[in-house]
């Protein structure tokens, strides 16, 4: 039997630095979620992965204060003009200490408890750059998560991000298309089919609560 490789150490970086438009403007990891702030939710959630992550980090733009009292480290984007999910990624990638980057936004509150574990696999197992979960959407179809990432952060992925950005390019996907990349599948009869559903108006994060 072919031993399992080690899990490289990985940091987690939870993205909370959008506008939150489709919620009237509020600031999204602050709504609460079966009584705590998202934010904090997805904290515990991160705590509880099959393999942790060896440290935690937050991207947020606004109400810093507040994710400061969460107790982890708080960093603003770098890249002005909202640029979305990517400047996340690149705050992370700017901060990362560790071989490995995991993305994740703070509006999915039931990712699953293996997310880290399986996304490392998957990696490994394809010795890609960036891996991205994929999972089944409300017909069974396969389709990519991508702001659920994987970065090698010991790759050239940072200088390729920020000219990408310079450049006008937002898309997660577009960008990602352009390194060696892999997809983690999350189809098992053992999965949430709901895990990576997300709330991106309050109406939509009732309903996912409700269905907790």
């Amino acid at each position: 039997m072919t031993p399992v490789p080690p899990i490289l150490p990985v940091t987690a970086i939870l993205l909370a630095g959008g506008q939150g438009m489709r919620m009237g403007g509020v600031n999204k990891g602050l709504q609460l979620f079966g009584g705590v702030p998202l934010a904090r939710h997805a904290l515990a959630r991160l705590g509880r992965q099959s393999c942790p992550p060896a440290q935690v980090l937050i991207s947020a733009n606004r109400d810093l204060q507040d994710y400061r009292a969460l107790g982890v480290p708080v960093w603003p984007d770098s890249v002005p003009g909202h640029a979305g999910p990517l400047a996340g990624f690149l705050t992370g990638l700017a901060h990362c200490r560790t071989p490995l980057l995991l993305t994740l936004p703070c509006d999915v509150p039931r990712f699953p408890l293996s997310l880290c574990e399986r996304m490392a696999r998957a990696l490994h197992e394809a010795q890609a750059e960036i891996v991205m979960a994929c999972a089944p959407d409300d017909t069974g179809a396969a389709r990519p998560q991508p702001v659920f990432c994987l970065l090698r952060a010991d790759a050239p992925l940072q200088d390729s991000l920020a000219a990408f950005l310079a450049g006008g390019g937002r898309k997660v996907r577009a960008w990602a298309a352009r390194h060696r990349m892999a997809l983690a599948h999350f189809d098992t009869p053992q999965d949430d089919p709901r895990a990576f559903a997300n709330a991106n108006t309050l109406e939509e994060l009732r309903a996912i609560e409700q269905k907790n």
